[in-house]
């Protein structure tokens, strides 16, 4: 944002526990600092005016003047006293709330949803209303709605969206005239492959030969013979949301305001009612669905020869758990027509990543954390999650059909568009000479290529040397925390971390809102509508819309794994395990248990055998008389000393 006068600038603010500010503004690079009694009753995420102090040499300071915009008005906190004090959840909420009128039922301990009422007086705390009372701090169903409803996301729907939604229902019989419309591939084999749990299926895939260019419209593979070369026609169906969702609907106004389904360890809340998200939409086994859908006529070699996009009429032969796919890849189910499919699925899917990775992919591929829960929501084992071949078929299928979409959407050159791109822009520079440093201080460097900067293959090839060593997750961690973030937005500066010049998401419309916008942008082109300028503009700031929403969705997610991973740990206080240093500092060492991947602290303090001092360079702890060092990536034995819910954290000691 500009401002009229520099010395009085407009940002958002970033707040800690200590009541310290962090304002970043478009003027500066840096961020200016805002010491504790200079915020001016502004909260983390709030857009300020602040006045700057006079230079003095270091970092910039300054003190807020006003309160442009509240960032959030709702909080979640725990009631300390029956006086009305509630302690904010979020740590970054340095100053606790006062609620006047404590709502019946509210015991101490207590988490309450509240509202802010009053805050001009920074020498009182914020007032606030409470709206819920959610029930006994530490429990399991209180816990996981706090989660939520701190992000701002809400589970139920509005009456008159799940009113539309039976309405659909009621109306969903597919006519002849339909049909007529419509692309039929009802009889060609066709499957879906999901997590046993899921229950909505956005994507399904079929698969046939063509003989002489003639197709086989039946379920078994044919072979090969001597009059022809072999063809394959393989489908990437996707789930017709945008039939259902209409522009301006109650289920449009209510899936663009949550963006997105949300999935914590234990749940999902949909962006869309059960009725679509399960049922209309979904595309379940033995039934006639309607379907969005990209087409594509491969050669024996996997090169794609022929595209077709459309709406479609499909049938799903059968449901596949990815453990069942992987099966049937492994051998489970010879001579079958399902077998030969997902064979040749699995073929050109190698052959797809194999050439992703040869153009500058990056692979990032880590174990994904899962739970198994009790029947109280207690967690009793912690697992990672493998991904194996019937994981990495669907994975490249769809990544295929999302680049094809964008490739067909992009305009011609210098007309606007609505496309909302997925996309993902070069590293900072600054960032990766970070990492190099970190790789330099673990005995690795980033092999230098012709190009300038960093690239994928300089990192495919560091993450080939460090495969299955005990610092293989910190680097890839690091190296993902050095990337800059994917984003949706209408200007299409390719995908860096998947090598793709274009590239948007098309596969997902029961869960992300983008690709069902995608999928009507799509829509309009086939149909020769073209875009005016009040659609560009609104898909900017649909763009903008979704990037904020998702970072509160992936906020919820990663927040009931870290409550989950701390609960587990709260039972095995004075165990014993064995973890890797992910972290150094001037007051200890973060340490992730090598199974759980549950991160705690080892306090400086509660090294009793030497003075250790940060040797930041070489991100390590030395020991200043015995020398002993501690270093990222090291493999260490430690007890765990305590564990704190509120705060999801965790302490550990060396053992």
């Amino acid at each position: 944002m500009n401002t009229e006068k520099r010395d009085v600038l407009v940002g958002t603010i970033t707040t800690t526990a200590r009541g310290l500010g962090f304002v970043s503004t478009d003027i500066y690079d840096e961020d200016v600092r805002i010491e504790a009694g200079f915020l001016n009753t502004a909260l983390n995420g709030d857009v300020v005016e602040i006045a700057l102090d006079p230079a003095t040499g270091g970092q910039r300071t300054g003190r807020v003047i006003r309160i442009i915009e509240r960032a959030r008005t709702r909080f979640v906190g725990v009631v300390e006293d029956m006086k009305g004090t509630v302690a904010p959840d979020d740590r970054k909420f340095y100053v606790p709330f006062h609620a006047p009128s404590l709502t019946p039922g509210a015991h101490i301990h207590d988490k309450v949803f509240v509202e802010l009422v009053r805050w001009d007086d920074p020498k009182k705390n914020p007032e606030v209303r409470v709206l819920e009372v959610l029930g006994a701090k530490g429990e399991h169903e209180v816990e996981m709605r706090a989660i939520l409803l701190s992000r701002g996301i809400v589970s139920d729907f509005p009456k008159e969206v799940e009113d539309e939604a039976k309405q659909l229902k009621e109306r969903a019989t597919i006519t002849d005239a339909e049909i007529a419309e419509r692309r039929d591939m009802r009889e060609v084999l066709t499957v879906t492959i999901d997590p046993a749990s899921a229950k909505d299926f956005d994507d399904a895939i079929s698969f046939r030969e063509i003989i002489n260019h003639k197709t086989q419209i039946t379920n078994k593979a044919q072979k090969t013979n001597s009059n022809g070369d072999k063809l394959y026609e393989i489908g990437v169906h996707i789930a017709d949301v945008s039939h259902y969702v209409t522009p301006g609907s109650a289920l449009d106004r209510e899936a663009r305001e949550r963006g997105y389904s949300t999935y914590l360890v234990d749940r999902t809340i949909p962006m869309l009612p059960e009725i679509l998200s399960n049922d209309l939409c979904s595309l379940n086994p033995k039934e006639d669905k309607r379907a969005f859908s990209a087409i594509f006529t491969l050669t024996a070699d996997g090169t794609i020869t022929k595209r077709w996009f459309g709406r479609t009429l499909i049938h799903s032969n059968r449901r596949f758990t990815y453990e069942e796919a992987q099966g049937v890849l492994d051998g489970a189910e010879p001579n079958s027509a399902e077998a030969d499919m997902l064979t040749a699925l699995n073929t050109f899917a190698k052959k797809f990543r194999t050439e992703r990775m040869r153009e500058g992919a990056i692979d990032f591929e880590q174990d994904e954390v899962r739970f198994e829960l009790d029947d109280d929501g207690k967690p009793i084992r912690i697992f990672t999650k493998e991904r194996v071949d019937s994981h990495k078929l669907v994975e490249e299928w769809m990544l295929v059909a999302n680049r094809e979409v964008a490739t067909f959407l992009k305009p011609k050159e210098g007309r606007p568009t609505g496309v909302l791109y997925r996309t993902h822009d070069s590293p900072d520079p600054e960032k990766i000479e970070q990492f190099k440093i970190l790789l330099k201080a673990l005995g690795y460097d980033l092999r230098p290529g012709k190009e300038k900067g960093v690239t994928g293959m300089m990192l495919n090839n560091l993450f080939e040397e460090i495969a299955g060593r005990p610092e293989e997750g910190l680097i890839k961690t690091v190296a993902v925390r050095s990337m800059a973030k994917a984003n949706y937005s209408t200007k299409n500066i390719g995908h860096f971390g998947l090598a793709f010049q274009n590239y948007t998401h098309f596969t997902s419309p029961i869960r992300r809102y983008a690709d069902l916008a995608v999928h009507r942008v799509l829509a309009d082109k086939l149909a020769g509508r073209a875009q005016n300028q009040d659609a560009f503009a609104l898909y900017t700031r649909l763009a903008d819309e979704l990037t904020s929403k998702e970072i509160s969705v992936t906020g919820a997610q990663r927040d009931s794994v870290k409550y989950k991973q701390v609960e587990y740990m709260s039972a095995h206080v004075g165990e014993t395990f064995t973890g890797i240093i992910t972290g150094v500092s001037d007051f200890g060492m973060f340490v992730a248990e090598e199974n759980t991947k549950a991160e705690g602290l080892i306090r400086l303090r509660t090294l009793s055998d030497d003075y250790y001092v940060l040797d930041r360079p070489h991100h390590r702890l030395v020991g200043q008389k015995k020398k002993r060092t501690f270093s990222l990536g090291d493999e260490v034995r430690m007890k765990v000393a305590s564990a704190d819910l509120d705060q999801k954290t965790l302490d550990y000691e060396l053992a």
